[in-house]
């Protein structure tokens, strides 16, 4: 029996893109599957925010921020905490990833037509301990066009593959196992779901239609990781962040399903580290939803006063933006539902960005003068509409109808106003003070000292009782599922390896599906814009070395 292409491509995000686009610079044929109907195509780095990170860039430099290969591998590996004896191949990975991210990545990106956004952002600035975690200096360059922008090159080579015959893409092909001639993985099979015309994102059928058996010298896993599916998540919900939360918003389309997952280790291969996950903190409900539980993430910058469900600060290492697995491990293991943000306007205006491709149409359309007007006063267009519309937020002139505002989001009577204007008044003494101590300020202070920070991320400290800052708003946070930072193991040619430490001959994973690299590569914590630029990185090696092997 013949082959029907030289290697079978399973998932059609950008790990899938990136790993078609190097199979057929090399002249192979490729079969390209995907669950999804057409209008998916990218999964789910078309929602993204298009963060990238590299170390010691021009971008960088302009700005003044010192930056080097040896500190961004210490924080790495500080914050990943490799601990096991399965970190073998993820710590390697790490290290291969930082050296790219530090040298070859930009020029690489440039190649491809992307472009980065002048201002350098710092996610993950790390807390207020001695731990180490964290970013030393800012790293988040956004990609010019976000998510789309990042996609739109890989996109495009996959159309010229397919003018030239190289590629064949089958949507609506969903794998369902994995067979074997003479002990390697040859055989992909799967349903023929029913023809779908849901918009991107949406939840589609998966009634089939019928069945499909494929074959190819090498197999390439693409298919992403959990987050979208609920049932996985908790199941894999790891005892060191307390219980998962009764509610939770779900940061991705519901075809993060896992499911792929179990099928190749069903095949042999080894799934690690699945108790490492990125869940965010700072969720909020889209009140436009494109799928079922949407939330949005807000990209908080430091300035916000954090409050658990009582009105209780957090304690002070927990400072927005700063960790968020250590957040995250607070507010669970204190068994917290969900939390607050308490900011004035001014900090809204400036701190208060939100993830994602779509919440920026100005980045995402590359509309150089919107972007210019996030500088200026103003709350953004997309921040409006969620204090118009959103169910998570109260706007108020005092803090006894802000009080009374947050009460009635959550049905209960937990927040007394009084308690909560102390709580306020604590913190703006301790955040307009010359020196203070308190870790919000000293972050706050540390960030502005960087120009992209004070020019556009982070308000002057200021007392949020300031009524020429008001009004006060109030933003209920929730915990929102995203990304899976376990997955298949794989050796530094992305081979998928066995329980045995063995490669599954003809298995090659990439991107979510092999925990964007060795099974892992973020141990416990990302760095941020890591993701993505996991997806390039493993993409690119699984490509390359599937082409070399048929």
């Amino acid at each position: 029996m013949g082959y029907d292409a030289d290697v079978i491509v399973i998932g059609a995000g950008l790990a899938g893109l990136v790993a078609v686009a190097e199979l057929t610079e090399a002249g192979r044929r490729v079969i390209l599957l995907d669950q999804e109907p057409e209008a998916s195509l990218g999964g789910q780095a078309h929602w993204s925010f298009g963060g990238l990170f590299l170390v010691d860039s021009p971008e960088q430099r302009r700005l003044g921020i010192r930056d080097s290969h040896e500190l961004a591998l210490r924080d790495w590996l500080a914050t990943a905490g490799f601990d096991r004896g399965e970190d073998r191949w993820p710590r390697r990975w790490a290290e291969a990833y930082v050296e790219f991210a530090a040298g070859e990545k930009r020029a690489w990106l440039r190649e491809r037509g992307i472009k980065i956004f002048p201002v350098v952002g710092w996610a993950e600035r790390g807390g207020g301990d001695d731990s180490g975690r964290g970013n030393s200096v800012p790293r988040f360059h956004i990609t010019w066009g976000t998510g789309p922008g990042v996609l739109e090159p890989f996109v495009g080579r996959l159309r010229a593959a397919e003018e030239r015959g190289l590629v064949e893409t089958r949507f609506r092909h969903r794998v369902t196992g994995l067979g074997r001639t003479g002990g390697v993985v040859d055989t992909v099979t799967g349903e023929v779901l029913t023809p779908s015309s849901a918009p991107r994102g949406t939840a589609s059928s998966r009634e089939a239609a019928g069945t499909f058996e494929l074959r190819a010298q090498a197999v390439i896993v693409t298919s992403g990781g959990i987050g979208g599916n609920g049932d996985l998540v908790r199941a894999n919900w790891p005892e060191r962040l307390g219980t998962p939360p009764e509610r939770m918003l779900t940061g991705v389309p519901a075809h993060v399903d896992g499911l792929m997952l179990g099928v190749a280790e069903r095949a042999g291969g080894r799934l690690i580290n699945r108790d490492r996950m990125w869940h965010y903190t700072e969720g909020i409900a889209n009140w436009d939803p494109v799928w079922a539980g949407h939330g949005i993430r807000v990209l908080p910058g430091p300035s916000s006063l954090w409050l658990d469900p009582a009105g209780r600060r957090l304690p002070a290492e927990h400072v927005p933006g700063a960790d968020t697995l250590g957040a995250l491990e607070h507010i669970r293991g204190a068994g917290h539902e969900y939390t607050w943000f308490v900011l004035s306007r001014r900090v809204i205006e400036k701190e208060f960005a939100l993830s994602g491709s779509e919440q920026n149409p100005d980045l995402t359309g590359k509309r150089v003068l919107e972007v210019l007007g996030r500088i200026r006063s103003g709350i953004p267009g997309p921040v409006r509409a969620f204090l118009d519309r959103g169910a998570d937020f109260v706007v108020a002139d005092d803090v006894a109808e802000l009080a009374r505002g947050m009460n009635r989001v959550t049905g209960t009577e937990l927040i007394d106003a009084a308690a909560l204007r102390r709580v306020i008044e604590t913190r703006d003494r301790e955040i307009t003070a010359d020196e203070g101590r308190d870790p919000q300020a000293v972050v706050i202070r540390r960030a502005r000292g960087f120009r992209g920070e004070r020019l556009a991320r982070v308000a002057p400290p200021h007392a949020l009782l300031d009524p020429k800052a008001g009004p006060l708003i109030a933003a209920r946070l929730s915990v929102l599922t995203r990304k899976t930072l376990g997955g298949l193991e794989t050796d530094l040619s992305s081979r998928v390896m066995t329980a045995a430490g063995e490669p599954l001959p003809g298995v090659y994973a990439a991107g979510e599906a092999a925990g964007f690299g060795g099974g892992g590569v973020h141990g416990y914590r990302s760095l941020e814009g890591t993701f993505l630029g996991g997806c390039l990185f493993s993409g690119r090696a699984a490509g390359r070395a599937a082409a070399r092997a048929v």
